[in-house]
């Protein structure tokens, strides 16, 4: 059976520059997803793996905020173990 273990970044606070890039990568996120579901041949409409059809084969700022808060909370995770590894991203 499956445990996933991800690295525990609770105790990692982000500095502000890095917390504003959350939304942007979120967004981007999304559209890596919806590129390759589109490249895939799926299109808009209710969720049929069969018919190859997505609610959420829209743009970004369109997404309920729960579509939305998964896809900031993929990117949030995502800076938390950059810098948790002893990575530093500097602001330009």
């Amino acid at each position: 059976m499956y445990t996933p273990t991800p690295v525990d970044t609770r105790h990692i606070e982000l500095p502000d520059h890095l917390l504003e890039l959350t939304e942007l990568i979120a967004r981007n996120v999304h559209d890596v997803w919806a590129r390759g579901r589109i490249d895939e041949g799926w299109t808009f409409g209710p969720r049929d793996d069969q018919k190859k059809t997505h609610p959420c084969l829209i743009p970004y700022e369109e997404l309920t905020d729960s579509e939305k808060a998964y896809d900031r909370n993929t990117a949030l995770e995502t800076l938390r173990l950059i810098v948790s590894l002893g990575y530093r991203i500097d602001a330009p």
